[in-house]
């Protein structure tokens, strides 16, 4: 059985699919359009009653779900690949930076801008809820920034960590959120992965790697 990779272009998922594209896996990919209401359709819910992507069901049906869940199943899953550092205390700097854009700067920062409504349901009320994520996501940058001082990725390589600083930059960048130097260094680094190519070409953003 090949693994059923569900996902959004230009989410979250992206991180996910760079991951898998690293792991040099096979999978199948199903998109679930968020707008549509796809996430709380009775296919999906059977799969991820939670209504969120992604979610990667394995050969034996099991679903993962959870942006680092599954980040960090990939990373037990195929040592070889090195998505997790050797050492304890570059393991926790590695987790400690994962979820804090996954946690911080998507979750309460980006949230607050791409679905406002649920903040906020009174329209008056919107544009402060928007200034409230923007200073999440400043502030989260700040230090991600300095934890990136020196440093060409969040240690000393590639791991599941800069596959999730990764999609909170590839948004900034997307809606005109400036980057401090180090992620904005850390972003363009990205870029020159081929994993990371192959995904934004493959999820239509192509324009973004010219």
């Amino acid at each position: 059985m090949t693994k059923k990779f569900y996902m959004t272009p230009g989410s979250c998922s992206t991180g996910i699919h760079i991951l898998l594209e690293e792991c040099g896996l096979v999978f199948e990919a199903y998109i679930v359009n968020l707008l549509a209401g796809d996430q709380y359709k009775k296919e999906y819910a059977a799969i991820n009653p939670k209504g969120t992507i992604p979610a990667l069901v394995l050969d034996d049906g099991t679903a993962l779900t959870e942006f680092s869940a599954i980040a960090w199943w990939l990373a037990r899953s195929y040592p070889k690949r090195k998505l997790l550092p050797e050492s304890l205390k570059d393991e926790v700097q590695v987790l400690s930076v994962m979820n804090h854009a996954v946690h911080t700067l998507h979750t309460q920062g980006f949230a607050r801008i791409f679905t406002t409504e649920r903040f906020a349901p009174s329209s008056s009320d919107h544009e402060s809820v928007k200034a409230q994520g923007r200073q999440i996501i400043d502030k989260a940058f700040a230090f991600v920034n300095r934890e990136l001082a020196g440093r060409q990725y969040v240690v000393d390589h590639f791991t599941i960590a800069d596959a999730a600083l990764f999609y909170v930059e590839f948004w900034a960048d997307r809606i005109g959120i400036p980057l401090p130097e180090n992620c904005e260094a850390h972003y363009r680094r990205m870029l020159t992965r081929p994993a990371v190519r192959q995904v934004l070409a493959e999820e239509g953003y192509a324009s973004v790697l010219r």
